[in-house]
């Protein structure tokens, strides 16, 4: 009864949030899930559920929703959230929901009976792997009536809108929104051919160097499917760590120059790794904090062997369990964040490691202004500070962190 109890207050207060509060650049509302019971909270971020409802009742025609997997708990904020999505689809609203197929795995059989239930909705089902030989539908991304774009590192899931560390974007930039509804009607067409038993058409061959140098503009993985005009997640990450002439500071679930895949037999990653340390060695001031999720080896141990670089500090984000119990798959920091010499702000949607800007589908959104990157860099500032972030040890080896169960 408490737990009860404690989820309908919680999701009481967080809808009822003030609407003005809210930090904005031209286009661009940064948006911030602050766990429950920790003190990472921001009065001027708005939550997402509040985002998603607005954007979910201001919707006339057409919700496209690209996500990993769902998981929807009865009672909970995001609970709430989803009866606005369920509202739209009542009153006419067209949605498109595109789920991957590893992430069925992951998800609850009652909350994709329930988005199938919609009024108006279409679910499809892609199996990105057959697209890149081992990649993932790993964006978590909506675009409403073409209009607003919403990009950030929360999934549909109930944990991340009340016990989990995410960072997101509400985007009315037109280019950047146009940009993102075009991925997103790429991958539904591709789920149609490859359902069909069909192959979906390599749109580039060549990788699609970005243009940097835009005042904000939008970064995709994999290259091969990225619609024209929307430049490579993979090649655009290292170009921007090499503009850095003073400090970077990055926010991730986890880090490793290693691709996913079962222990033993992942590949070696180096794209992301090589372009961290060259900055490094140059006199830039790195400042990596990641999840003690990360802690898990063999990642842990690449981790150490960064940490000894001269201009490299890692602090681990350990969050601590709820009042009311242990909640498997919570609790962490999955925000995926960098700043660059307080000028250029990055919000995205993947890790840090092989699989992720190679293989999978993600988003990451890039903004040259001082304004919205000096505050990214507030954010991360709150969480390295604060009582959650522990230096790295070197010399101590830290015991596998409990995912799933407190075991």
């Amino acid at each position: 009864m408490r737990r009860i109890l404690l989820s309908a207050l919680v999701a009481a207060s967080v809808l009822a949030a003030p609407a003005r509060a809210e930090f904005s650049i031209p286009g661009y509302e940064l948006v911030q899930t602050a766990p429950v019971e920790t003190t990472l909270h921001s009065d001027d971020l708005r939550n997402p559920a509040q985002v998603w409802s607005e954007l979910f009742d201001h919707a006339k025609n057409e919700i496209v929703i690209g996500q990993f997997y769902v998981v929807i708990k009865p009672g909970s904020v995001f609970d709430k959230v989803v009866e606005h999505l369920e509202a739209a689809g009542k009153r006419g609203v067209k949605i498109r929901f595109l789920l991957d197929q590893k992430g069925v795995g992951l998800s609850e059989k009652p909350s994709i009976e329930r988005l199938k239930a919609i009024p108006n909705l279409e679910l499809r089902i892609i199996d990105f792997n057959k697209l890149t030989g081992n990649g993932i539908i790993h964006a978590k991304y909506l675009v409403v009536d073409g209009q607003t774009a919403y990009v950030g590192s929360q999934n549909f899931d109930w944990r991340s809108f009340e016990h989990i560390h995410e960072t997101g974007l509400r985007i009315t930039d037109p280019k950047v929104v146009g940009q993102v509804q075009a991925i997103f009607n790429q991958d539904w067409a591709a789920q149609a051919l490859t359902s069909q038993g069909q192959v979906a058409p390599v749109l580039n061959v060549r990788s699609a160097l970005p243009d940097i140098h835009q005042d904000t503009f939008l970064l995709a993985s994999p290259n091969q499917y990225n619609p024209a005009g929307v430049g490579n997640s993979e090649a655009g990450l290292p170009e921007l760590l090499a503009e850095a002439k003073s400090e970077v500071r990055i926010q991730l679930l986890d880090y490793a120059p290693l691709s996913y895949g079962p222990k033993g037999t992942r590949p070696y990653y180096a794209v992301i790794d090589n372009a961290v340390r060259s900055a490094a060695n140059r006199g830039v001031k790195i400042k990596l904090m990641v999840s003690n999720w990360n802690l898990e080896q063999p990642a842990q141990a690449y981790l150490k062997s960064l940490a000894v670089l001269p201009n490299v500090e890692i602090r681990v984000v350990t969050l601590p369990v709820v009042s009311t119990g242990f909640i498997p798959f919570a609790r962490v920091i999955h925000s995926k964040t960098m700043v660059i010499d307080n000028q250029i702000a990055w919000v995205g949607t993947s890790n840090w490691s092989g699989g992720y800007m190679d293989l999978s589908r993600n988003l990451e959104v890039v903004m040259r202004n001082e304004k919205m990157a000096q505050r990214l860099a507030a954010l991360h500032e709150q969480a390295w500070s604060s009582s959650y972030a522990q230096a790295l040890d070197i010399n101590k080896q830290y015991p596998k962190p409990a995912k799933g169960s407190p075991e």
